[in-house]
């Protein structure tokens, strides 16, 4: 018996050693089994839609005279989102974002629209509200075709080109917001990540993250519309101090350290 516990032993150290249990280890498998099957991540996104349009509604009713109505969108994991990508680095035993497939990916135009986003943009459309995508991407010379062809092979509306902003070197979205809010009066901003909606959330602190969102909790539902995303973002950078860490076992005991915070210790 003593023999049998020692060769079970010996077999799972030894598959860890050489990765054969990483599926079962997968940082990203909870929260992509979540974004892939939950009732409640489709009923999120339709509850931020509803909302942004309640919100729309309410500004057409008055019919004030003065600058045309507009929104201004966030597209990825707000109005196109990538489960297949998130399935593809699981089943190729990755738990971290991987820059290089991901640009592959993108290219591919294997998006999906997220629940309830294509009928949203519809009734702008309608109602004669602009629409506005700002986004922030990176594949090289081709990252506006590709983001624009996600857009309209996912029958998103887009007016023109112009009504599209693709930010190549930078993840700050404001100056391109201000530009927008010259000449329309933007009733509501959705996005998936804090720093969709202001800069002030660049943060690299997540106690302060949290803090500023505590001091404009107003915002949400009003202003700004947030949607869930809990493979990526800016919160990723709160934790480790950059977006897109790397695959090492340092960051897998960063990560694990993060998730732990507060646990409970009977």
């Amino acid at each position: 018996m003593q023999k049998l516990h020692l060769m079970k032993l010996i077999f799972f150290l030894t598959s860890v050693i050489i990765g054969d249990v990483s599926a079962q280890q997968n940082n990203l498998s909870y929260a992509v089994a979540w974004k892939q099957t939950a009732a409640e991540h489709r009923a999120l996104y339709y509850q931020g839609f509803n909302i942004a349009r309640l919100r729309l509604e309410m500004a057409l009713a008055r019919e004030e005279e003065g600058k045309p109505l507009a929104i201004i969108s966030d597209i990825d994991e707000t109005l196109l989102l990538a489960n297949d990508y998130w399935g593809y680095l699981i089943s190729n035993e990755e738990d971290f974002f991987n820059d290089a497939s991901w640009d592959q990916w993108v290219a591919e135009n294997r998006f999906v629209p997220s629940p309830g986003s294509q009928e949203f943009l519809r009734f702008c459309e309608t109602n004669n509200v602009e629409i506005f995508y700002v986004t922030n991407r990176d594949q090289g010379e081709a990252t506006f075709d590709l983001a624009y062809s996600n857009l309209i092979a996912n029958g998103f509306p887009v007016a023109d080109r112009e009504h599209l902003t693709v930010l190549r070197e930078t993840s700050n979205k404001e100056e391109v917001q201000r530009s927008i809010m010259e000449d329309y009066n933007v009733v509501v901003m959705l996005g998936d990540n804090l720093n969709d909606f202001s800069r002030a959330y660049y943060l690299t602190n997540t106690e302060q993250r949290e803090n500023l969102v505590n001091q404009k909790s107003s915002d949400f539902g009003s202003k700004f519309v947030i949607f869930p995303n809990p493979t990526d973002g800016h919160w990723i950078r709160a934790i480790f101090g950059e977006s897109e860490p790397a695959a090492t076992s340092e960051n897998r005991r960063i990560l694990r350290s993060a998730a732990t915070r507060g646990a409970w210790q009977p």
